[in-house]
C-alpha cells in the first residue's frame, strides 16, 4: 500500500513541487496535499487517482518499495536504475 510520506520522498527525488505533480498527474492540488497529508493519505483517495500518481512518479524514475522489499525496514522509495 502506498504511503503520503513516500510520495512525498518522490517527489523530493525528483526535484518536483507539489504544483509539478499536479500538472502531470492532472489531479487537483487538494487531491495532492490530502494524498500527502499523513492523517489523510492515499488510501482515502480513489484507486484511479493512486494510479496516476503512481504511474506519473514511475515514469519518471522512481520504484516505490513495500515493507521488507531489498533491505530490512519500511516502505520507501528509490531513483530506478
Amino acid at each position: 500500500m502506498l504511503r503520503a510520506n513516500q510520495i512525498r520522498a518522490a517527489r523530493a527525488l525528483l526535484n518536483w513541487s507539489q504544483s509539478e505533480l499536479v500538472e502531470k498527474s492532472g489531479l487537483s492540488l487538494t487531491t495532492i496535499r490530502r494524498m500527502e497529508d499523513d492523517k489523510i493519505g492515499p488510501e482515502r483517495s480513489s484507486a484511479g487517482n493512486v494510479a496516476a500518481v503512481i504511474k506519473i512518479i514511475e515514469e519518471a524514475g522512481i520504484t516505490f518499495l513495500s515493507e521488507g522489499e531489498q533491505a530490512q525496514g519500511g516502505p520507501g522509495v528509490r531513483m530506478s536504475k
